[in-house]
């Protein structure tokens, strides 16, 4: 999550990386709306959102006005 990144894309999304692809992934419901990531990583980043949506709904409240976010698990 970017710092007041609600500009370009305006719903609550996340920024993946993984190995040479990136993919910008709304949090409501998953949706990959730029980018693209290998099939089976993709699938982690799914669970890892569904598991994770009312933090990251929260986090993004916060970054979008700037303020700290709380630190989420990340994949493992």
């Amino acid at each position: 999550m970017y710092y007041y990144d609600n500009r370009q894309h305006h719903f609550p999304h996340v920024h993946v990386k993984c190995q040479d692809k990136e993919a910008v992934i709304r949090i409501p419901d998953g949706e990959i709306i730029e980018g693209e990531l290998p099939q089976g990583k993709n699938k982690l980043v799914q669970a890892w959102l569904e598991i994770h949506k009312d933090e990251l709904m929260a986090d993004w409240e916060l970054a979008s006005k700037g303020t700290n976010v709380f630190q989420i698990e990340p994949l493992k």
